[in-house]
């Protein structure tokens, strides 16, 4: 354990939760799975503009105030010219939940999972999560075959899709 760190218990109660807890067992930001290696922290994706600025617009009592302070965020519906990359590269959750890659304690798919275990959550997911994360680099090699490097907008779907995973492709 890190010296100075205290595991502590967090409730959530939101619009998709109601009273569901889960420990902090690592420090923010911190002791990741060494394969786990995300380009970008939750709170960089919210301020570049990820998922239409709809998502998690109800968990500021869960997270820290900094992750909202710059986010760009449409509480009452989806913006995709919110992203980063000003399009849609998103399914909707229903989607997700009919291929059956939401876990229940993550109603809201992977980033949510992301937010909590950068936040220092450890779950039983957690490798699920890590080889959905890892699959993803097949975009990165479909980038830098086809785009000249730094062109951002070649491939703009693609990108804003591997920007939703916590890579950055603005250096490939």
């Amino acid at each position: 354990m890190t010296k100075g760190f205290h595991p502590r218990t967090v409730v959530v109660n939101d619009l998709m939760q109601s009273d569901y807890r889960y420990e902090l067992t690592e420090p923010v930001g911190e002791n990741f799975d060494e394969r786990f290696k995300p380009d970008l922290s939750p709170a960089e994706m919210l301020r570049m503009g990820v998922f239409g600025g709809k998502y998690m617009t109800d968990c500021g009592d869960e997270f820290p105030d900094d992750w909202f302070s710059s986010a760009k965020l449409s509480p009452k519906s989806r913006n995709p010219k919110l992203n980063f990359f000003n399009v849609d590269a998103s399914k909707p959750l229903s989607y997700w939940v009919e291929k059956g890659w939401i876990h229940e304690d993550d109603p809201r798919g992977w980033f949510q999972w992301y937010c909590r275990y950068y936040m220092g959550r450890r779950h039983a997911d957690d490798e699920r999560q890590i080889k959905r994360w890892m699959n993803m680099t097949r975009h990165i090699s479909q980038l830098k075959k086809n785009c000249m490097r730094g062109d951002l907008l070649c491939r703009p779907r693609q990108r804003q899709a591997l920007l939703h995973w916590a890579y950055d492709s603005r250096d490939f």
